[in-house]
């Protein structure tokens, strides 16, 4: 049992205990939302530098990549969210079917209740807050669980929130397997799981039985194009810095590539003085290229070298869990490296002729989280857009749409379900109430079935 398990009775009584908290009200006035998120900025901003040693710790993140990925876009995210609660909390009026004269509508946004936050090991600090800061702004009180693979990262997630809100609101509980089943069998009012396709079946599946709605951000093979006319050294640049950030642990991360097969050994040029450019002659020794998360990750992505030819890269440090940014030709689509999504610093490259294949190739797959596409062509752009279904991407970059808060963030299909980032978030954790309020000034007669000529007036109206 993990060393930070705690019994079923604990977690229960703290279920409990936030239910009777947010009954209380006490989460629902703007201002108090305000105050709240004022208060997780400041505290991220005072352990910003142990933040930056949990990660070092944890997957030997530079200060850098750590501020970049994990610290700064959080800072973006709750200020974005700040100025805009009062305007989100704020009924909203619609318009009014004719058929119901004298009333008026409106649609009133309130918190679920309580709510369950699981956050993933690949950017421990960031998935946790992130959903947390549309948890708060919505109203909500909210149970982070982190992951136990992190246990730095964890240990300060707990210690931070501990400071800064009371248990009643927000509490961190860590753990490992035990303690996620236990909280997937309260009766929460959402969950917000962001993890693999395999355990975010788990978690629906325990949802379903207690009817929670859930928010699932998942992965995927997510494919990454380069068209004969994209501009090649930026691409590789950009191909190189989504890929290899965080060792290629990114849910978001290019998959694989697909390449026009004219430019490919160009491409495969300017990616291999890139990888120079940014770690160096020999990136294992590099002090701020990342490393595996565990033993079992490392040896699974160890085993993919071998499913093609490498064309750079390939070293591996079993000792300190690293495998340098390496780039796969001579791929199979069969091959274990193509059935399941890396989540390393493996790239298999494909080639391809007619953009057509490669709508072909990617549609015949699970929809991916996230799509790139390297063209100056807006024909090869719109077709790609249309013809095939994906979470959201860039064009002529990677990574960059889930920095936005004016972009929601999710998958589709397997990988995922719902949305977050800016409204997005609050419009997760939110229940949007719909109300009519009918007049007493008058009444229609011919609405109740006592009416001689109610149904021929009601199919008038209702043509």
């Amino acid at each position: 049992m993990h060393t930070n398990e705690i019994n079923r009775l604990d977690i229960s009584e703290a279920v409990a205990r936030q239910r009777e908290y947010y009954q209380s009200g006490r989460t629902y006035a703007a201002t108090e939302r305000r105050t709240h998120l004022k208060a997780l900025l400041d505290v991220i901003k005072r352990y910003e530098p142990k933040i930056i040693e949990a990660l070092r710790h944890d997957l030997n993140k530079g200060e850098f990549e750590a501020y970049t990925t994990e610290i700064g876009i959080l800072y973006e995210e709750i200020r974005f969210s700040m100025k805009r609660i009062d305007r989100w909390m704020r009924p909203k009026r619609v318009r009014t079917s004719r058929i119901h004269l004298g009333a008026k509508s409106w649609i009133v946004p309130e918190p679920y209740g309580t709510v369950l936050i699981v956050a993933p090991w690949n950017y421990p600090f960031q998935l946790a807050i992130s959903p947390l800061i549309g948890a708060i702004a919505a109203g909500n009180t909210a149970i982070l669980k982190p992951s136990e693979l992190t246990p730095h990262v964890s240990a300060l997630l707990a210690q931070l929130i501990r400071e800064t809100f009371a248990p009643e609101h927000v509490r961190v509980i860590e753990g490992g397997v035990e303690t996620n089943t236990e909280l997937l069998r309260q009766k929460f009012d959402h969950i917000f799981f962001t993890g693999s396709v395999a355990v975010g079946r788990i978690v629906m599946e325990a949802a379903a039985k207690q009817l929670i709605p859930v928010t699932l951000e998942l992965g995927g093979k997510s494919p990454c194009i380069v068209h004969h006319d994209a501009n090649i050294e930026l691409a590789a640049k950009r191909i190189a810095f989504g890929k290899f950030t965080n060792a290629g642990q990114t849910c978001v991360a290019p998959d694989y590539l697909f390449v026009h097969t004219s430019i490919k050994d160009e491409l495969l040029a300017a990616l291999r003085r890139t990888i120079e450019e940014f770690y160096g002659c020999e990136p294992l020794r590099h002090p701020d290229y990342g490393r595996i998360v565990s033993r079992r990750h490392f040896d699974r992505l160890a085993g993919f070298l071998c499913d093609g030819t490498i064309v750079t890269g390939g070293q591996i440090d079993a000792e300190k869990l690293q495998i340098a940014p390496t780039i796969l030709e001579d791929i199979h689509v069969e091959s274990p490296v193509m059935q399941e999504e890396i989540f390393g610093p493996v790239l298999p490259l494909l080639t391809y002729d007619m953009i057509e294949e490669v709508i072909t190739a990617v549609n015949a797959r699970p929809k991916p989280l996230a799509l790139y596409l390297f063209t100056q062509d807006s024909n090869v752009e719109d077709q790609v857009v249309k013809c095939i279904s994906y979470g959201g991407g860039c064009i002529n970059d990677t990574l960059m749409h889930v920095a936005s808060p004016y972009l929601p963030f999710g998958g589709v299909g397997e990988s995922g379900v719902g949305s977050y980032h800016g409204k997005s978030s609050f419009d997760t954790f939110t229940h949007y109430k719909s109300i009519l309020k009918q007049t007493t000034l008058f009444d229609f007669s011919f609405r109740y079935p006592s009416s001689k000529i109610g149904l021929s007036l009601i199919r008038k109206l209702l043509k």
